[in-house]
């Protein structure tokens, strides 16, 4: 698996996009409360879309890995290398 790929990876890409999603919601409050910004508002709904994309489709790739993850290990006969002892 590549270092982008890893969990830890997966992780800091949810929450800068958690961090952009906040950000873009702001912008898109600003946008409504202010006639001039109206106009633009295209542009943090789109920055929000985008981010709300990422973090779903990067929790659900973990949620399968974690899935994949205890069915692997369901199938394994209990021994002392056996990954359901570690938890």
């Amino acid at each position: 698996m590549p270092w982008y790929d890893s969990e830890a990876a997966c992780l800091v890409v949810i929450i800068f996009s958690d961090l952009v999603f906040l950000f873009s919601a702001a912008g898109l409050s600003v946008a409504f409360e202010v006639s001039a910004f109206a106009d633009y508002s295209w542009v943090p709904m789109l920055l929000m879309t985008m981010s709300g994309g990422v973090i779903i489709s990067t929790t659900l790739r973990l949620i399968r890995r974690y899935i994949r993850m205890l069915r692997y290990a369901d199938s394994l006969p209990p021994g002392p290398r056996s990954p359901r002892l570690r938890h």
